[in-house]
């Protein structure tokens, strides 16, 4: 059985990942940590029931994934947040499933160096959505055949969701880039702004979106539009319940949901 703990228990990707987890014949929950609710149970907040694992602060990280002997920390929360959390969580010799968004180079650079340094396993993604890493893959495909065309991306999400662009659009716009050799990215638009052949990204924020990206090929006359919608949050907790299993038995290293999916 796999020992897992939820950082940012009581928010809405903690909850649903911890809702998961109770329904995994292969995992366990035995920690889950926030920065409020200290002490109430982490059923609670999933709407799962009594689970007998209180909430734990943060700052009491170490202590407790010792304690609980943990085998990996999920972890959903904020950039600032994940670059102090997953060194102490890898010095712990516990695996790492990171679906933060927003880091700069710096701080997923402390991330991996960590990782490697302590010898343990992770799955870092922007996206644990099974149907996002097709669609990933699907765009590398189509810019190979279609590299003569002007390219942009459209990402559309709630207004709560802090960094843009998204982190799913900006590995959409990586992967069309790997395939074409190298592409300038351009933020949105405004003023005298004539085209070239970079990659456009847009970001829009509105309302409840769950997460809508969409990648325009546009050629003359035609264009290619290829799209994925997340219609619930609980696709990408989903899959980083799997990526959580799968990674507890692979050698230590630092792995994406290519790997996981056997893309």
């Amino acid at each position: 059985m796999i020992n897992a703990a939820v950082l940012g228990a009581c928010g809405r990707m903690g909850s649903l990942i911890i809702e998961n987890i109770t329904c995994s014949t292969n995992m366990q929950l035995v920690a889950a940590f926030d920065i409020g609710n200290i002490g109430k149970d982490a059923g609670e907040f999933a709407h799962v029931g009594n689970l007998g694992v209180q909430i734990s602060d943060v700052k009491d990280l170490e202590t407790v994934l010792k304690k609980t002997q943990a085998d990996v920390l999920i972890d959903f929360t904020a950039a600032g947040a994940t670059v102090v959390n997953a060194p102490v969580a890898a010095k712990c010799g516990v695996n790492l499933i990171i679906g933060t968004t927003g880091m700069s180079q710096e701080q997923r650079a402390v991330i991996d160096e960590a990782i490697r340094k302590n010898q343990v396993r992770a799955v870092i993604s922007p996206n644990y959505s099974v149907g996002v890493n097709v669609f990933f893959k699907i765009v590398r495909e189509a810019a190979k055949y279609l590299s003569d065309y002007d390219i942009e991306i459209i990402e559309a999400h709630h207004n709560q969701k802090k960094d843009a662009p998204s982190g799913t659009a900006l590995r959409a716009a990586d992967v069309i880039s790997e395939a074409l050799g190298g592409k300038e990215y351009v933020y949105g638009r405004e003023g005298i702004a004539p085209r070239g052949k970079e990659i456009g990204i847009h970001a829009v924020r509105g309302g409840d979106i769950t997460g809508d990206h969409t990648v325009l090929f546009v050629g003359n006359s035609e264009r290619v539009e290829i799209r994925h919608m997340a219609h619930s949050r609980q696709i990408f907790a989903k899959g980083a319940v799997r990526a959580a299993e799968w990674v507890c038995g692979q050698n230590p290293g630092i792995y994406s949901m290519d790997d996981v999916l056997g893309l």
